[in-house]
């Protein structure tokens, strides 16, 4: 068992029989009152947000979580296919772990899974991704003076918000966490 002192934020701790996420992690000390840990996690089956404070120097029970960069093949039903590059195994990986990111994910991207017991419980998409903008209005000459966007539809399906000054058949970067335009690749 470890303690208070052993976990920080994006550690991964058994919580009341459940598996949770450390999100934020302070350390305060009010006035003449005892020290304590404020934590908010999130709980990693159900989602949901829980707030607690941890007494200074209280065990905890962290899960052994191993990080695996995984190749993304195809989806199948409602998981992804993926396969680690070290062994050639392929691996289920529920869509729903992904979250927003899936629909920016196209076939032989390299994402992150966490496991705990070879049971996948986390996963991300790339941070950033280049796709190709297979539709939009086309832009006219002297619209790059202002700050206005249009929507985009990408090679995965997605639909976001680009500048004026983006036609169909570039490549762009986007931000998978935020779903947000970053920038035309040259």
């Amino acid at each position: 068992m470890a303690s208070t002192q052993d976990i920080g934020v994006g550690s991964v701790i058994r919580f009341n029989g459940e598996l949770c996420i450390i999100l934020e992690y302070q350390h305060r000390t009010p006035g003449n009152l005892r020290a304590f840990y404020q934590a908010k996690m999130r709980n990693m089956l159900s989602g949901k947000l829980v707030e607690y404070r941890f007494r200074s120097g209280e065990s905890v029970d962290i899960a052994r979580v191993e990080y695996k960069q995984l190749q993304y093949i195809f989806a199948e039903g409602e998981s992804l296919v993926c396969m680690d590059n070290g062994t050639y195994e392929q691996i289920y990986v529920p869509s729903n772990l992904f979250g927003e990111g899936l629909k920016f994910m196209k076939e032989g991207m390299e994402v992150k899974v966490a496991f705990e017991n070879d049971q996948p419980l986390l996963a991300e998409a790339p941070t950033f991704v280049e796709l190709k903008v297979t539709y939009t209005e086309p832009g006219v000459k002297g619209d790059t003076a202002t700050n206005t966007l249009k929507q985009a539809t990408l090679e995965t399906g997605a639909i976001i918000n680009v500048p004026l000054f983006i036609n169909e058949d570039e490549l762009i970067r986007v931000d998978t966490r935020t779903s947000a335009y970053c920038e035309r690749v040259k």
